[in-house]
């Protein structure tokens, strides 16, 4: 058995939008997103801050048609690198760089909050949500002892994360995106 969202949790994973209900800025970004095929890397990141990020090639979708068809439908703005699509679409953000680090550094610009919380809420391998590990749990061998080191699993995917070496990792970068 796992622990359900907790309500006055801001990171609630059952919420679609994204961390503190997801809003995003105060002048129009917000999500949730869909990222074109250029920007995998950045989805990670962007889940891992909480953010529903769904990735075009997850879904099986390349085509700027479908592409477009999947933003609408699921009523989420465009993350591209392409100026012809951004301009088609509803909703959307043109990014200029080529480096996650400096397109997430693009993304904190136009407002975007990027900080980790300490419950993850989304899987940063299929955009899933998390739910705690209760002790008892089975996780895999090269998993650290959940007694120990709490671990949240994908409820999509069955993926098993915790705070680890690669979570400070991504603190730093985020944090460093000031700077």
């Amino acid at each position: 058995m796992t622990d359900g969202p907790d309500p006055a949790d801001p990171t609630d994973p059952t919420d679609p939008t994204g961390p503190a209900g997801g809003s995003g800025t105060d002048d129009g970004l917000r999500g949730p997103f869909l990222l074109d095929v250029m920007l995998g890397k950045l989805a990670s990141y962007l889940r891992m801050c909480g953010y529903d990020a769904a990735y075009a090639l997850d879904r099986g979708i390349e085509a700027d048609e479908e592409v477009l068809d999947l933003a609408r439908a699921e009523d989420r703005t465009l993350l591209t690198r392409d100026v012809q699509l951004a301009g088609r679409a509803g909703r959307s953000l043109l990014l200029t760089e080529r480096e996650p680090v400096d397109q997430l550094r693009e993304l904190a610009t136009a407002g975007l909050a990027l900080d980790l919380d300490e419950r993850p809420s989304r899987c940063g391998r299929c955009n899933g949500p998390v739910e705690r590990v209760s002790d008892g749990d089975e996780t895999p061998d090269y998993a650290p002892d959940p007694v120990e080191t709490p671990q949240w699993r994908c409820t999509e995917c069955g993926q098993v994360f915790w705070r680890g070496s690669h979570w400070d990792r991504v603190r730093e970068t985020l944090a460093g995106l000031d700077g």
